[in-house]
């Protein structure tokens, strides 16, 4: 794929925007289409839109430049020499202990540069990436993705997790790394898979949340993905929630097991979440890859954060990409688009809804606290995705060409 930059610092477009993607300021919103797309005309000049007007007619689909709110670019790439042949979440962990212990800073400079590389040809504008923060390679991995964040401030944000087991917080180690990870603006995180050990659990996460307090870090869960004892996680995070106050954001990712509850349950669970401002990253390529495996049968019931029911109790709801090609998942690319055309059929959204685009556009950006949330308005930046044919069965068949406009300028030409 080309990626040299065509020299513009003006220009202009005109396309299909999602209406849930668009601000017009004070003008009137027209009707979108069943489609839900509006026609507009879009200029800007050098890194910002300068206007945004409803036209009579536009040929293309233009998006705002995506975000990626779940990665792991620690460990991408890395499924060759460390294949899940199972493809079972046991077996997905084992192989990823083995490839921690033979992990160098220079494996992971290579799969983070690289990983970055496709998240900005594909349209990608921020990521945020867990990484293994305990064991062998854990400090080099932080520190070189810390300089490929400095590295690339100009072009991605890229956010990093902290990823431990959540007892380690309680560690006069884990106190010393939530120091630096609030010197990098970073994120405190932790896995919670079945079982969750009762007030053990609770003591330990009681620590997580009081650290990421006090230091003003969001925190970023690894939480219920499993196919057994469903919400247990959840549940144990909102016990300790309800009893103390805490001011950073928190956000559960994958949250999978929560569909094998009953509508009852989850509706009364689901208030409970809203009521404490949690927010959820579902992930359904890597949990519709590595949960419900049962002796070579089809699964009847497939463990995915059941998105409809948590925006209807008012939780905002990502999704994300999850693994790039490791053990945990064989495929993914940081392409936000083939990311939509494999999840919206998995989870049974559709992006002519505003709700069924939501976790791809605003409330994925939201959930990561960008600054700017993505609509495409006078003053946003000029970051664009441009699809030529203009309509979702190209997105959703996977043949989609793009152009990509970053800060004003053609950095991906028809890819």
């Amino acid at each position: 794929m080309s990626t040299a930059a065509v020299s513009l610092s003006s220009g202009e477009l005109k396309a299909r925007c999602p209406r849930s993607l668009l601000d017009l300021g004070s003008d009137p919103m027209p009707t979108a289409g069943v489609d839900g797309l509006i026609p507009v005309l879009l200029t800007w000049s050098g890194s910002r839109i300068q206007s945004v007007r409803a036209t009579s007619e536009a040929t293309g689909l233009v998006l705002p430049r995506l975000v990626e709110p779940h990665a792991h670019l620690d460990k991408a790439f890395s499924w060759t020499e460390h294949p899940n042949l199972q493809g079972t979440y046991e077996q997905a962990l084992a192989a990823n202990f083995r490839e921690h212990e033979t992990r160098t800073a220079a494996k992971v400079e290579q799969r983070g540069e690289r990983c970055l590389q496709l998240a900005w040809q594909h349209g990608l504008r921020a990521v945020r990436s867990h990484i293994d923060s305990l064991g062998p390679g854990a400090n080099f991995s932080w520190e070189v993705l810390a300089d490929l964040s400095n590295n690339w401030r100009e072009r991605i944000e890229l956010q990093l997790v902290a990823l431990v087991p959540i007892e380690h917080w309680s560690t006069a180690e884990g106190e010393h790394l939530a120091a630096a990870v609030a010197k990098v603006d970073g994120l405190i995180g932790g896995v919670l898979a079945p079982p969750c050990r009762g007030r053990a659990t609770r003591r330990a996460l009681r620590r997580l949340l009081e650290l990421a307090d006090r230091h003003g870090c969001p925190v970023d869960l690894h939480i219920d993905e499993a196919a057994s004892q469903p919400a247990e996680g959840v549940r144990q995070l909102l016990h300790v929630l309800e009893s103390m106050t805490v001011s950073v954001p928190v956000t559960c990712s994958h949250a999978s097991s929560l569909s094998l509850l009953s509508a009852g349950a989850l509706q009364r669970l689901a208030a409970r979440m809203a009521r404490q401002n949690l927010r959820v990253v579902a992930l359904p390529l890597t949990n519709g890859w590595l949960l419900g495996h049962r002796d070579n049968e089809t699964p009847l019931r497939r463990p995915l954060a059941p998105i409809r029911q948590l925006q209807r109790a008012g939780i905002a709801v990502a999704v994300g990409g999850d693994n790039v090609q490791d053990p945990w998942y064989p495929g993914g690319q940081l392409d936000p688009l083939a990311l939509m055309a494999m999840s919206l059929p998995l989870a049974q959204l559709a992006p002519w809804d505003d709700d069924g685009l939501k976790p791809f556009g605003t409330d994925a950006t939201g959930l990561m606290g960008l600054d700017w949330d993505g609509r495409l308005r006078a003053g946003a930046p000029a970051d664009l995705i441009h699809l030529p044919g203009g309509s979702w069965p190209e997105l959703l068949s996977m043949a989609s060409r793009r152009r990509v406009l970053a800060g004003g300028h053609w950095v991906q030409d028809w890819a």
